[in-house]
């Protein structure tokens, strides 16, 4: 048995010393392969892409609004119906009446370059949370693009935002803030 141990040490012995010989010879050195410089990662599938698309429009909430009665039916509406605006549903407050936009005709109008780069610097109306889309990564921006777009084109455009102190048609969800305090300045509407 101690032989057996003796033999093996011995063979790992001479194959290191045979390496570390070799690597010290002029003229040996072997030339960098390709693989030792880290590859690009592979593009995702698009099958994934779509999946981690309607993932992400599902857990960052675009269906809360985006999808009429998507809230009040718990999430229980078919994909179909998926994100095709709000009308008749407004967002009133200080800063107007907003609808949410029509996400599926929207997508249909924007590449997926320019895509990326209007949810990169997105500022919308309230109540849109467009913080969060600019913090996604491009990766699921990119996904969110490729899934809206496989639903296809759907419903119809939203109406246009209302401005302040204009009090829209009903259905709305109102935003009633507390009353500035004595000396402080008027809140500034909210840009598109």
């Amino acid at each position: 048995m101690r032989s057996s141990h003796l033999r093996r040490a011995a063979l790992a012995g001479l194959s290191l010393s045979t390496a570390l010989l070799a690597a010290c010879q002029p003229g040996t050195a072997a030339a960098p392969s390709p693989s030792t410089s880290p590859a690009p990662a592979p593009a995702a599938p698009v099958a994934d892409l779509l999946a981690r698309g309607e993932y992400l429009v599902r857990v960052a909430g675009c269906n809360d609004c985006h999808t009429a009665g998507y809230a009040e039916r718990q999430g229980d509406v078919p994909k179909a119906q998926w994100l095709t605006g709000s009308a008749p549903l407004g967002y009133f407050g200080p800063w107007g009446t907003t609808y949410a936009t029509n996400l599926r005709l929207r997508m249909q109008e924007l590449d997926e370059a320019q895509w990326l780069e209007y949810s990169a610097n997105l500022h919308t109306r309230p109540i849109m949370p467009d913080f969060s889309v600019r913090a996604m990564s491009e990766e699921d921006r990119r996904a969110i693009h490729r899934f809206i777009r496989s639903l296809g084109p759907a419903g119809t455009r939203a109406p246009d935002a209302l401005p302040p102190g204009q009090t829209p048609p009903p259905p709305y969800l109102a935003l009633v803030l507390p009353p500035a305090p004595a000396g402080a300045p008027p809140a500034a509407a909210e840009p598109r």
